[in-house]
């Protein structure tokens, strides 16, 4: 399983939001990841599916939030 490569279709990334505060995501390809700023949650993607379940994502580092 090379969670590197999974890939997001770019129309479901725009109907995609983050299931804890109903926010934007961004899409993080080097790491699989749906990343919610707001929530501080980065949500795997797995074989090309997004996990977006709270339970599965893990709070981002402080070096990886983005700057509003």
């Amino acid at each position: 399983m090379n969670q590197a490569h999974s890939a997001i279709d770019p129309k479901l990334l725009e109907i995609l939001v983050c299931p804890l505060t109903k926010g934007p995501l961004r899409y993080d390809q080097k790491n699989a990841e749906l990343i919610s700023d707001r929530a501080g949650l980065a949500y795997p993607i797995r074989d090309g599916i997004p996990i977006m379940l709270t339970e599965e994502a893990r709070e981002l580092r402080d070096n990886e939030k983005k700057k509003a």
